[in-house]
């Protein structure tokens, strides 16, 4: 097959470029990123009525008790969830599993048990 042969009277179609060299003009400054926000936990320092009613109600029927399950559920700083599991504990509404320096590790007592 023989090249083609183009016509005199037409240009082969270029795509439309500006006339600016590419790459030309000073380079933007990265901008950095704020990162991350996280929100500010409001908990509580110390009991209210509804949430030490709660703690007897609910905190004993858990599966798994930590102290920072129960911060989380209940709301309440960590501190006062380590006294509130300690509380428990005196009262044999829920046993140690775990004892590893600070984490501790609770379940709800059963009736079997003891």
């Amino acid at each position: 097959m023989p090249p083609k042969k183009q016509d005199k009277g037409k240009t082969p179609a270029k795509s439309q470029k500006s006339t600016k060299p590419a790459g030309s003009g000073k380079a933007k400054k990265k901008k950095w990123s704020k990162g991350k926000v996280r929100d500010k936990l409001n908990n509580l320092v110390m009991f209210d009525k509804a949430s030490y009613e709660k703690l007897y109600k609910e905190v004993p029927s858990y599966k798994l008790i930590t102290p920072a399950v129960v911060s989380e559920r209940l709301k309440i700083r960590g501190s006062l969830a380590r006294r509130a599991c300690r509380e428990l504990l005196e009262k044999g509404l829920i046993k140690v599993v775990s004892q590893h320096h600070r984490q501790v590790i609770y379940t709800r007592a059963t009736k079997g048990s003891d």
